[in-house]
């Protein structure tokens, strides 16, 4: 009967690990980590990826892009790879090492988060809009 006690022990263990391991893995690997809200209309992105990765700005604002890296970026909206839940991000799109851009009018008080088209799950190159 004991080796019968052992493989019910193995196996609650079993389901016990697989569980933790489900809820802590992917999202925050996925997710940049954010600094606190800066405001400010200009993000710039070096081979550290983007400065500061969170902004507040207020609701009718533009947000210039400056890329000082020594590549280029292709700033876009999220989800990828429609760029459909902020559209005015996407006027950015495709920098040139050391060229900027800026965004679209930003009319709706909201949260948009962006990324780097090119390298999408590269954490250090999204970061979020927050309009007020």
């Amino acid at each position: 009967m004991q080796p019968t006690g052992n493989l019910r022990r193995a196996a609650v263990l079993t389901a016990v690990l697989a569980a933790s391991a489900c809820g802590s893995g992917s999202s925050s690997a996925t997710a940049p980590t954010l600094v606190t809200a800066v405001q400010t209309t200009t993000i710039t992105i070096t081979s550290a990826g983007v400065s500061p990765n969170n902004i507040e700005v207020a609701v009718g604002a533009r947000v210039l892009f400056i890329n000082n890296d020594s590549r280029s970026h292709n700033m876009t909206s999220d989800p990828h790879p429609e760029h459909t839940d902020c559209p005015p991000i996407n006027s950015v799109g495709f920098l040139q090492a050391g060229q900027q851009l800026t965004t679209g009018n930003l009319t709706i008080a909201r949260t948009c988060k962006y990324h780097d088209h090119d390298d999408p799950s590269n954490t250090k190159l999204q970061g979020q809009i927050v309009i007020k």
